[in-house]
């Protein structure tokens, strides 16, 4: 085999980002017949992990850019799902909460998203599902040079 190149059978990250393309677009399938996308998904679900956050923390936790965020939330604020207040309480920042409506919505979505990593993880017993959890944060830690955690999820 030639070191020069990379050999996409046997790469890490070549599978690694096919897995994660996979995994979105099971996502956006079984999130569509709700009228969500991810990124809405992924907001709701850290709005309700984490209220108060502002739009560049949404923004970074989603995998978005500011101007995506910001897009989102005016929508989801005129559709009722979420409130910010009309004046930031210090500095720059718009707290996001979830409504009812929200909460409603994320719990549906949630469900969905949960019924996708269940099939993703059908071949693997708990011992595996862990497995697999700590090989792939020790996968982002490495990459951002960081120390893995022991966390589980």
């Amino acid at each position: 085999m030639r070191q020069d190149r990379i050999d996409l059978d046997s790469s890490v990250g070549y599978v690694l980002k096919e897995a994660a393309s996979a995994l979105r677009a099971a996502m956006e399938d079984a999130l569509r017949p709700l009228g969500m996308t991810v990124t809405h998904y992924s907001c709701l679900e850290l709005l309700a992990q984490r209220p108060g956050m502002s739009n560049s923390e949404l923004a970074r936790g989603t995998f978005v850019t500011r101007q995506s965020m910001n897009t989102l939330l005016q929508q989801l604020e005129r559709d009722g799902i979420v409130t910010r207040p009309s004046t930031p309480m210090s500095g720059k920042v718009l707290p996001t909460t979830l409504t009812e409506v929200g909460r409603r919505q994320r719990e549906a979505a949630s469900a969905a998203v949960r019924q996708v990593e269940f099939r993703m993880t059908r071949d693997l017993d708990d011992e595996g599902r862990a497995a697999a959890f700590r090989l792939l944060r020790g996968m982002v830690a490495a990459l951002r040079d960081e120390r893995p955690t022991d966390a589980t999820g």
